[in-house]
């Protein structure tokens, strides 16, 4: 006798933006051939928010997941490379330090570099940090140059994300995921209608006209149409944790070529918060997170008109949030991504990171028509880690602080603590070491660089380091600082490569095939 079929075969995706039209790629190149349909509902009427302009270095793999040549789509988003992330004004005005991707230093008697670079200090040197990490060196260099896996010395180790512009990424995978199928309706979305097992039946559109599908995808933002007005799914908030909870966003004109375009974010904080600038080809994008517990909303456009170089090409936009994240991410028959979600601001450039990270764990739990509730609970249990991990590093940068020039700092620096990250900041501080977990996305070798820039200093570092003799330490330490000058050197300018790949319109947007980088 034949089972009966429960394959899924329609997936109705609510909302387009980036997260909306990403998820609609990645799962149309993943499930050729099934018999599934994929349509995206997209509202005419409501423009995308727009804040997550930044990325980190997984952008690069699922480019290459999707078969996307990533010259030609740096070519149509407006692209500009991007080696890491530097903080100013943290620790203390004045201050400064970098979040750089790529590696650090080498590996000394199977210990991570960044025990070695403790016991460096300890022992009274005064080690360079652009010695030892390509990627910040670069950065502060205004140079850039692609990864060389064969290449000897720090090239190898060379990672980088990118900036684009989030409304030019929305079109580019729309019309990727035009070629593989997906359907494309302009409707206002109003209401679902549900059956009586309590899974979603079908769209409702303003029209009266409805659309059933089998599985539903909200990517409505902050609206979270399916997933909080229709499933009602509650929202844990960490504003305790992360107080700020506005943000004005506005466009300024491009660096000139003379200024250039650097190849990283700038995250400066301020009075109640921090401001971002991102470099794109065609124009800078500025923004000033804040907490409104803390500043006026008056004050807080006169802190960022103040900080813009140049006046805004448009008017500001003014967002209101809280982080948190949904008590669950999959309800019943609906997957909640990007804000509908839940929201960590983007300190740390994990907005489009978490929208991939929900698609690629829905294929690994890829549901049929039963929705197996032991299935779901797993999904929701590995976005919970994740989301919580990414929020404890998050915290740390406020937390860790240093200054206490004003009510928001001197909150930051004394307001409670999730025990994970407590345990963290306690075992650093004792021993050097930051034991994450399998799968994390921040490595120990990230939280290093918060812990070190924000100068929170261990007792101790891996006494392993020291079975290293002195005269051989040092010669370690002046070789790596040789290799990395030398990099640095030979390098182009970050402005002289996208004047090259820019020279050349390419291919079309959306191409399949991957070709080239």
């Amino acid at each position: 006798m034949m089972m009966d079929d429960r394959r899924i075969r329609h997936i109705a995706i609510v909302g387009g933006g980036t997260a909306g039209w990403l998820a609609a790629a990645v799962l149309a190149r993943s499930l050729p051939g099934v018999g599934c349909r994929i349509t995206v509902v997209e509202s005419p009427d409501i423009a995308p928010v727009g804040v997550g302009e930044a990325t980190i270095p997984p952008i690069i793999d699922l480019l290459r997941l999707l078969g996307i040549n990533q010259d030609d789509f740096v070519r149509h988003t407006g692209a500009t490379y991007k080696l890491g992330i530097r903080f100013t004004d943290w620790s203390r005005i004045g201050s400064s330090y970098w979040h750089p991707f790529g590696t650090f230093g080498t590996v000394i008697n199977l210990r991570p570099f960044h025990h070695a670079w403790q016991r460096a200090k300890q022992e009274g040197r005064a080690p360079d940090f652009m010695d030892f990490s390509l990627c910040a060196a670069l950065a502060q260099a205004g140079r850039f140059r692609f990864q060389d896996p064969a290449a000897p010395g720090p090239v190898a180790g060379l990672r980088h994300a990118l900036h684009f512009d989030a409304s030019l990424v929305a079109k580019y995978f729309s019309r990727y995921a035009g070629v593989l199928g997906v359907v494309h309706l302009e409707r206002r979305v109003v209401d679902a209608t549900l059956r009586d097992s309590g899974l979603i039946e079908a769209l409702v559109f303003e029209d009266g006209s409805r659309l059933e599908a089998d599985l539903f995808i909200d990517c409505s933002g902050f609206r979270g149409i399916l997933i909080d007005q229709v499933l009602r799914t509650r929202f844990v908030s960490w504003g305790d944790y992360l107080p700020c909870d506005r943000a004005i966003a506005a466009p300024t004109g491009a660096a000139t070529a003379a200024q250039g375009r650097p190849p990283f974010t700038e995250a400066r904080a301020g009075a109640a918060g921090w401001q971002w600038r991102i470099p794109l080809q065609h124009r800078m994008g500025n923004g000033y997170v804040y907490s409104s517990a803390h500043a006026s909303d008056e004050s807080a456009w006169r802190d960022f008109h103040a900080a813009l170089d140049g006046e805004p090409l448009t008017e500001p936009r003014v967002l209101r949030f809280v982080a948190g994240r949904r008590e669950l991410f999959w309800n019943r028959n609906c997957v909640a991504l990007g804000l509908a979600s839940g929201f960590l601001e983007p300190l740390e450039s994990t907005s489009i990171h978490l929208v991939m990270s929900g698609v690629y764990k829905l294929l690994e739990h890829f549901p049929d028509r039963s929705f197996a509730t032991a299935n779901i609970d797993s999904y929701n249990a590995e976005l919970c880690v994740e989301m919580e991990a990414i929020r404890d590093f998050l915290i740390l940068h406020y937390a860790g602080t240093g200054r206490d020039d004003s009510a928001f700092w001197r909150y930051c620096a004394h307001m409670p603590l999730p025990a994970s990250l407590a345990a963290r900041i306690e075992l650093y501080r004792q021993t050097g070491r930051v034991r994450g977990k399998s799968g994390e996305l921040f490595s120990d070798l990230s939280w290093f660089y918060v812990f070190d820039g924000l100068g929170i200093e261990p007792l101790a570092y891996d006494p392993l380091i020291d079975v290293v003799p002195k005269g051989a330490f040092s010669e370690i330490l002046a070789a790596l600082g040789r290799d990395t000058r030398a990099a640095v050197a030979g390098a182009p300018t970050h402005e002289s490569v996208l004047a090259a790949l820019t020279r050349d319109a390419g291919a079309g947007a959306g191409a399949v095939a991957a070709r080239g980088r």
